[in-house]
């Protein structure tokens, strides 16, 4: 008896543990099954899928797996972080305080760093990938978050107070283009390239508070700060624009790695039409801004009282990368205080033809950051004409050595006093042929001029008046086409002056 039963139990145990594997193997398919399906259809989403579950926080290998992660880098770049910020905070303030001086506000007389560490919290490099090889370069996107703990200190000295301002809770998320250009000598790099890519947007976030002080202080304080910072972003680091830095004693010819015009964009702001009105008695008394770069920007005339204006005026702008560029176009209110902005439009430089002139009317939007648009009313519309040129090798030439004069005449006019910085309202340029170019400079209420004649040329420059005071004074700056001719033309004008740079056609 004792045999049989011995016997069953086997039996019986047997088939349980049989039955247990048997269900034990079929679960471990199923669930390899459901993985296999939900790896298939991560791998299936898109970019925008991705940010949309991960939020602004994931890593760009990801979405794209030619990016590395490198986990042994950033513990290198965690040991190494005092030793490399100390020598950043030099390079810092010696390279971004001349900006802030350049690109400061109106109504800012002296915008200086008071205190500036990096703290001890290193940066985050999620990943890296090669994006391209070329003979002599080795071109990287590196993939860069920071959330440290700097101490920067701000201080902000307007007309009416002086006021230290910290930033804290200071986070930055970007992408970073590094190009290396390789050498035959130790260390192999002659020059380095850096500059933000704008895709995706890079990310500066922080906070503003006033140091034994308050930010009412000077009125509109913090706005000036936001639009300076994103300024210098946008005109200076974000791609195309770029840092080149030569590396070691190598003599190198770094010229082809610096930023180069590609062509003009010839625009006519032709009319606007049902702007809204921002006047209480009357009509708005519109003008348009237009620009590439935010530090070449220039104005129409104001036309008072209309609603529906007709500038019909024809400007030139240089284009130094027409695949990532764009043209913005703003409408202000001409006012006794500050100018209201009635609507601004952005056009990607990618989306025309090259020798092909197009007109076109763009819906004015209220911002560009349609997450933030909270006024959702038409705006009007204004009607443009634009023309993009491409420039050969002598023409890009040319258009490089006119930018560095224009340049060196603003730092020259600041430099003696004429303005407050290099973003107040300068014009200058080179003519040729029968041209004629002409700069101003609103300041105080004097008026002064001079002229150059050289050859069939004209070469001119003066300083205009302007009466609306401080608040006013222009930030514009560009040139302008006169006649049909592609020869250039340079003129700026304060916001309020009533004289503008351009010829009616």
């Amino acid at each position: 008896m004792g045999l049989i039963s011995g016997i069953l139990f086997g039996i019986i145990f047997g088939v349980a543990i049989m039955a247990a594997w048997a269900r034990m193997m079929t679960h471990r398919t199923s669930k390899r099954v459901a993985k296999a399906v939900d790896m298939k259809l991560l791998g299936a989403l898109s970019r925008e899928d991705l940010i949309k579950i991960c939020g602004d926080n994931f890593p760009q290998w990801i979405s794209f797996p030619a990016f590395e992660q490198v986990k042994w880098l950033n513990k290198l770049l965690g040991k190494m972080w005092p030793f490399i910020a100390e020598a950043a905070t030099m390079v810092i303030r010696d390279s971004v305080e001349p900006l802030l001086e350049d690109y400061r506000p109106p109504g800012i007389t002296s915008l200086k760093f008071s205190k500036l560490t990096l703290g001890n919290v290193a940066p985050k490099i999620e990943g890296i990938r090669v994006q391209s090889f070329k003979e002599g370069q080795v071109t990287m996107d590196v993939d860069l978050r920071w959330g440290g703990d700097p101490n920067i200190v701000l201080g902000v000295t307007a007309l009416v107070a002086s006021i230290p301002i910290q930033l804290k809770d200071l986070q930055v998320f970007t992408v970073a283009r590094v190009i290396f250009q390789l050498a035959d000598e130790i260390p192999c790099i002659s020059a380095v390239v850096v500059a933000l890519l704008a895709e995706p947007k890079p990310r500066i976030d922080y906070t503003l508070k006033a140091v034994g002080g308050s930010l009412t202080a000077i009125p509109g304080l913090s706005d000036m700060i936001d639009d300076t910072v994103d300024t210098i972003v946008k005109d200076m680091l974000q791609w195309p624009h770029r840092i080149v830095v030569p590396i070691g004693d190598i003599p190198v010819d770094i010229s082809d790695l610096e930023l180069k015009p590609q062509g003009k964009l010839i625009v006519t702001v032709v009319k606007a039409t049902n702007l809204k009105n921002k006047e209480l008695i009357g009509k708005s008394d519109p003008y348009a801004t237009i620009h590439i770069r935010p530090v070449f920007k220039y104005k129409t005339k104001a036309i008072e009282n209309n609603l529906n204006p007709v500038w019909d005026q024809t400007f030139e702008l240089i284009a130094e990368d027409k695949e990532t560029q764009s043209l913005t176009i703003e409408v202000f209110d001409k006012d006794v205080g500050q100018d209201e902005r009635l609507g601004l439009v952005k056009l990607p430089l990618s989306s025309l033809e090259v020798g092909v002139t197009k007109e076109m009317e763009l819906n004015l939007l209220s911002s560009l950051d349609t997450l933030k648009v909270k006024d959702k009313k038409d705006r009007g519309s204004i009607t443009v004409k634009v023309h993009y040129y491409e420039f050969n090798k002598e023409e890009q030439m040319a258009a490089l050595e006119e930018e560095k004069k224009i340049m060196e005449e603003r730092k020259r006019l600041k430099e003696a006093g004429m303005i407050g910085s290099t973003m107040d309202a300068v014009g200058s340029g080179l003519g040729a042929g029968v041209g004629m170019v002409g700069t101003g400079i609103g300041a105080g209420v004097g008026l002064v001029g001079t002229g150059v004649t050289s050859g069939v040329g004209m070469v001119g420059s003066g300083f205009g008046a302007m009466g609306s005071g401080l608040s006013k004074a222009g930030r514009f700056m560009g040139r302008t086409i006169t006649g049909q001719t592609s020869k250039r033309s340079g003129s700026s004008t304060p916001v309020n002056s009533e004289t503008d740079g351009s010829k009616q056609q």
